[in-house]
């Protein structure tokens, strides 16, 4: 990174010109959806998610991801009700200050930096099994995972720290690109098999729910980050229009994707291939049976690249999340700076490449496959989403009563967003799962003790704090 970094008198003379020094209303109903569905990287959860969640829901697989869509989009009505009066870089971390005890509210930042790190983390891990597939397939051999999962971690923080408008765009081609060239392969295999339903997977043949409600927690996973245009919140023309929008949008699209996705996922993958979850490159397979297996390579690199857009946004959204904590007291206020010049929280962006990194590539180091890295810090980070969503859509209910808005359905959509969290978070203790992940809930627990014991630490010094007022 060749840009020089300004001196603290630049940074705050850019943070004076526009709200929290980013860049203003530069960016489109478009760029804040791309932020959205490149943290949820769908072809990332086509290639590598949906055959996790085979493993453990069989044929019931579609139903843990229509279980899944409903979840998100209890929670997105919560956060996009939020988001038509606030916006900020904080995003869920501000909405759950509004209302709740200022503890909960450091609990809600420490556990989405977690969340947005540790999904880069695992995305990273899909970067380094898909680019070795790539390799394998056109050189013949394979590079050390170390070295591409820090040039992965690199090239995302690059991007991030010099162009929020580039990278936005950036990310909304690659998986604009990749997603439709997934579509037309599951088109086509749902053609060669006629206009009639799989009634294995419809009559739910050999499934339990015990089996749906663990691919319902893998799932959820697909969809962590939807809410992630929330983190855009200066940057967005018209934000509370925009960004609404594009959390429900988000959840609605990648829902009815991920559902076709499964569902002709499992139709297709012929037995002579094996299990879907043993496949290295189960998208490739399936190009083969649908009659253009050329398009196969093409889409193990659309993964290996949507694997890169992912890492991309969550530096992106993480970053933002730290600012406004910065801001707020929580952590160093270095990490609060604004670059002068491209207006990005260049600090922040490194702290957070700095941290995806030591939890993806020590893994590596211990030899620790990518298709392991992704399952493990995928499952850390939905602890941490979960929560945050739990807390805002506790929260929701007391901010509109403050402000004398509250009604019969947000209260009900509060309820039911509480209550989906619920099942999921129950979903990931029993029945326990296997070693190392069974340990995961207590590493995530003594994470949250530490940030509520940091919490109380700071209420002793002075600090701003978030504002949900309206923008005009």
């Amino acid at each position: 990174m060749n840009t020089p970094v300004p001196s603290p008198e630049e940074e705050k003379g850019a943070r004076a010109g526009t709200g929290y020094g980013l860049h203003s209303n530069v960016l489109g109903h478009f760029d804040a959806l791309a932020q959205s569905v490149a943290t949820m990287a769908p072809t990332a959860s086509a290639a590598m998610t949906v055959p996790l969640v085979f493993a453990s829901a069989g044929n019931g697989t579609w139903v843990s991801y229509l279980l899944a869509t409903l979840c998100t989009l209890f929670v997105g009505l919560c956060i996009a009700r939020f988001a038509r009066d606030s916006s900020s870089p904080g995003s869920l971390y501000s909405y759950a200050t509004s209302s709740l005890p200022p503890v909960l509210g450091s609990v809600a930042a420490w556990a989405l930096l977690l969340a947005y790190v540790a999904a880069g983390a695992s995305v990273v891990g899909g970067f380094v099994h898909y680019a070795n597939v790539v390799l394998a397939e056109f050189v013949g051999r394979t590079l050390p995972d170390i070295p591409l999962g820090i040039a992965c971690v690199l090239l995302s923080a690059w991007v991030a720290y010099r162009d929020v408008k580039a990278s936005a765009r950036m990310m909304l081609y690659i998986e604009l690109v990749s997603v439709l060239v997934i579509s037309t392969v599951f088109a086509l295999l749902l053609w060669q098999h006629g206009l009639h339903f799989d009634a294995a997977q419809l009559s739910l043949h050999g499934v339990n729910f015990s089996g749906v409600r663990l691919g319902l927690v893998l799932a959820m996973f697909s969809f962590v980050g939807f809410e992630s245009a929330t983190t855009l919140g200066g940057e967005v023309r018209n934000p509370l229009r925009t960004i609404p929008r594009a959390v429900i949008e988000s959840a609605v699209i990648s829902g009815l994707f991920f559902m076709v996705a499964s569902y002709a996922e499992v139709l297709a993958f012929p037995a002579s291939a094996g299990a879907l979850d043993q496949s290295d490159a189960p998208l490739s397979v399936l190009a083969k049976v649908a009659g253009v297996a050329r398009l196969g390579p093409f889409i193990d690199i659309c993964a290996m690249i949507t694997m890169l857009s992912c890492t991309l946004a969550c530096i992106t959204a993480a970053a933002r999340v730290l600012m406004l904590m910065s801001l707020n007291g929580l952590v160093a206020p270095r990490l609060g700076g604004v670059h002068a010049r491209n207006r990005t929280p260049h600090a922040a962006v490194v702290a957070t490449a700095v941290a995806t990194t030591l939890l993806s590539v020590p893994l590596s180091a211990g030899k620790v496959s990518g298709e392991t890295i992704y399952d493990w810090m995928g499952s850390l980070a939905t602890y941490g989403f979960i929560v945050v969503y739990a807390l805002v859509a506790v929260a929701l209910p007391l901010y509109l009563k403050r402000r004398g808005k509250l009604s019969t359905s947000s209260i009900a959509v509060s309820v039911l967003a509480v209550a989906a969290m619920a099942l999921v978070l129950a979903g990931t203790l029993y029945p326990v799962p296997e070693a190392p992940k069974n340990w995961l809930p207590y590493i995530f627990l003594l994470y949250l003790a530490v940030a509520a014991g940091i919490n109380g630490w700071q209420a002793r010094q002075p600090k701003v704090q978030p504002s949900l007022e309206p923008l005009t």
